[in-house]
């Protein structure tokens, strides 16, 4: 089984994105966004669709009827992704230890305490070298695989010829049905190995994104599954005729003559197999942080070229240690095993059950079709799993505990996170009611700009009404800035701002929706400000040609150049190199508002956000006070401030404190 375990692990994110597919398509989600907007958004116009079914309707009534079941889809969800978060631990600790466990069979005398050692070893230096990107190093991997997968080929041609020729008969399904025959109870009991074997071989289908479907289905059925095949197949030809070599089986295997290049290779090849799976692992904590799931951490883009190649220092670390834990404590591969193929074997299970909500609520197909897929797909898993809960005692609990914890930190962030803009909504102040009470408390404009951050999209934040009552004074130019993240992948940058006045023009008040998908970064505050500025410039300059009303929303794509010019300063501060100067000598059709705009923006840009400590109501059950005041209050004061995960400057920062009962 050596080989299943050094075939690179498959980056299984999937189950976020299925979801999330569901929520903007319907409304069975927990983590849907208002429609109202993003009508406008290409990302969200629904392709012409076929008609409703009736399965598809009574799918979608129940969820939208019964709140708890869409909790529960939810958790289930959160379910399949703590699993692959658990394959981030589990995947370099057995694929390393597999590898180096072949000194064993040179070094006989060798203790065990040696070989986990050089495991660490490899396991410390390969998270050592993630915060470099995977660009650094990836013009490695191809090579290293190809090599891989020759070596394990021809190996395997090689022990076909020796050992037992008769063994390509193996492929006849009939053989799959006679070993259940004969083997009874001991054959499904060894399906919980079996699905190592299958395991790793669709990590193909993981870099859609970088390559097309006819590349990796062409790469997967002329290379990866035949090289696949005749390995485990010269591997039973050697066991066929050395049944006491179960346990070591692919190194006793190798002819003498290239053993200590061939351990080489497996070691790099396991290298490559944990770099994709930490790969994915920092891309679906990513989705999750996005779409508010997981706590506040630190995102860094290792490539200014290729979209998605982040490192997150914090999980990188944390996986570090835990995969170590795992390999001190168990030191066993077999249990290893255990833990891993259950891991993926849920995480599979939760995807069918997904494709299956998709295919009937999204896709609309009939019935027969739905039955058809889960019939096919959900029977195997099943059984697969059924085999794997034997090994539970042995190695198999590590994935259930690890998931669960992973699960608890995810759910109570998620629903400290609701109550949190619960509270906000419901406490939202109108503009009206404070610019009326204004002359009592005698608020004074002060020059600059100011940047109001909040998660509400009408009316006023009450953070915001807090720090006016408390000390009455603002900028004389306002924008209420609300971030949202949306249910895509990614928004294009000419729909992603949605801009609006707010009151009459002498209140110089504006709201800007900026709207970004799951998948984009760069949130550069520097950059931000810029592209934020040149946006209510280019629709202060819109609003004269469409006549606007107030409280209309409008998207602004690309700037024109008769409002901003990009002049650097060679002399300025690094902040002021990057700020977009507008120009001094606007043309006679651009209003006297932008001017306005530009003087303010050299008096400067001041961030307002809130610091509020959440605190679960004395009236509470005890349970959502263990949730509220204990995890996600710990989580809260354990994970980066949003100030600095959106990286505002802390010398123009303007933090209010409140308390959020909720």
């Amino acid at each position: 089984m050596t080989t299943a375990k050094v075939v690179p692990g498959s980056t299984k994110c999937g189950t976020f994105a299925l979801y999330s597919l569901m929520c903007r398509k319907t409304k069975m989600g927990l983590l849907a966004t208002p429609q109202a907007a993003n009508e406008h958004l290409s990302a969200y116009k629904l392709e012409t669709s076929s008609k409703e079914t009736r399965t598809s309707l009574l799918v979608k009534n129940f969820f939208e009827k019964h709140r708890t079941s869409r909790i529960a889809l939810l958790l289930f969800v959160l379910l399949g992704t703590s699993m692959v978060i658990g394959d981030g631990v589990l995947t370099p600790a057995m694929s390393v230890l597999s590898a180096v466990s072949g000194l064993k069979i040179k070094i006989p005398r060798l203790h065990e305490n040696c070989i986990v050692f050089v495991s660490c070893i490899v396991l410390v230096g390969l998270f050592a070298l993630q915060h470099y990107g995977t660009q650094r190093v990836s013009f490695l991997f191809a090579p290293i695989l190809i090599a891989w997968l020759g070596c394990i080929s021809g190996i395997g041609i090689y022990n076909i010829f020796k050992w037992n020729p008769g063994v390509v008969r193996a492929l006849s399904p009939y053989y799959v049905y006679n070993f259940f025959k004969k083997a009874g109870k001991d054959g499904w009991s060894s399906l919980g190995g079996v699905v190592l074997c299958i395991t790793g071989a669709e990590a193909m289908f993981a870099d859609l994104g970088h390559f097309s479907k006819l590349s990796i289905r062409v790469a997967f059925t002329a290379v990866v599954y035949p090289c696949l095949v005749v390995a485990y197949m010269g591997e039973a030809a050697y066991l066929s005729k050395h049944r006491e070599d179960l346990h070591s089986s692919f190194y006793k295997a190798l002819p003498e003559s290239i053993f200590w290049p061939v351990l080489v290779i497996a070691t790099l090849a396991t290298v490559v197999g944990s770099q994709a799976i930490i790969s994915a692992t920092f891309s679906i904590i990513s989705q999750c942080r996005a779409l508010g799931c997981f706590p506040r951490v630190k995102i860094i883009h290792t490539s200014s070229h290729v979209h998605g190649q982040i490192y997150i220092p914090e999980v990188n670390w944390l996986l570090m240690l835990l995969c170590l834990a795992v390999t001190i404590g168990f030191r066993d591969i077999d249990m290893i095993g255990n833990a891993y193929g259950l891991a993926v074997i849920i995480v599979m299970f939760v995807t069918t059950c997904l494709m299956f909500l998709i295919i009937t609520t999204v896709w609309k197909r009939s019935i027969f079709l739905v039955l058809l897929f889960v019939v096919t797909f959900g029977s195997l898993e099943l059984l697969y799993f059924s085999a794997c809960l034997v090994k539970v005692p042995h190695g198999g609990w590590f994935p259930l505990i690890f998931s669960l914890i992973i699960l608890l930190v995810m759910s109570a962030w998620h629903y400290g996170t609701a109550k949190k803009q619960a509270f906000e909504l419901q406490n939202k102040v109108c503009l009206d009611y404070l610019l009326s009470i204004s002359p009592s408390l005698g608020l004074v404009r002060v020059p600059g700009v100011g940047l109001v951050y909040s998660n509400i999209m009408t009316g006023v934040p009450p953070m915001f009404a807090h720090f006016v009552t408390n000390f009455p004074a603002f900028h004389r130019i306002l924008i209420f800035v609300c971030l949202r993240t949306l249910t895509v992948p990614k928004v294009p940058v000419d729909e992603r701002f949605l801009i609006g006045r707010i009151g009459p023009p002498e209140y110089r008040l504006f709201r800007c929706i900026v709207r970004y998908g799951y998948k984009d970064g760069g949130r550069d505050s520097y950059e931000f400000e810029n592209q934020l500025l040149m946006k209510v410039a280019e629709y202060l300059q819109q609003e004269v040609g469409d006549s606007l009303v107030n409280g209309e929303m409008s998207v602004v794509g690309q700037p024109s150049n008769l409002v901003v010019d990009a002049v650097m300063g060679s002399e300025r501060t690094e902040r002021s190199k990057k700020r977009v100067r507008f120009k001094e000598a606007v043309g006679a059709d651009v209003r006297q508002e932008v001017r306005e705009l530009a003087d303010e923006r050299e008096a400067g840009v001041s961030y307002m956000m809130g610091h509020t400590c959440v605190v679960a109501h004395e009236s509470s059950s005890f349970i959502k006070k263990f949730v509220i005041d204990v995890v996600y209050g710990f989580l809260r004061r354990n994970s980066r401030r949003p100030a600095v995960a959106l990286g505002i400057p802390h010398a123009s920062l303007i933090e209010v404190g409140m308390v959020y009962h909720v």
